[in-house]
């Protein structure tokens, strides 16, 4: 799994790219940490355009750093799933808590 970042006016959008299953999980929270803690953003964009692959390591994932992201009086969406973690976000009904978009919002 690598992440990539981009701050501009208060929002980070987070370029996540790879595998995101139980192994990458931990290592990406620390990493996505890291960045909320450097940059302390208004908006957290997670965009998941080339995650080719995520399990329910993903899903708790976004609810946490949503939840982080609330705590901080910000908010969080997700931008531009790739089809096999779409499909795992629709499983989940990730979209009931974070909201998912096809493009910028």
């Amino acid at each position: 799994m690598n992440i990539q970042s981009a701050v501009s006016g208060g929002r980070l959008t987070a370029y996540l790219s790879g595998e995101l299953d139980q192994h990458e999980a931990r290592s990406a929270m620390q990493s996505l940490d890291e960045l909320l803690d450097a940059n302390l953003p208004r908006d957290l964009v997670l965009d998941l355009s080339a995650l080719h692959f995520m399990d329910s390591s993903g899903i708790a994932l976004m609810i946490r750093l949503s939840r982080r992201m609330k705590a901080m009086g910000g908010r969080m969406w997700i931008e531009n799933p790739a089809q096999q973690p779409k499909r795992v976000m629709d499983a989940a009904g990730i979209d009931r808590l974070i909201p998912v978009a096809a493009g910028s919002l």
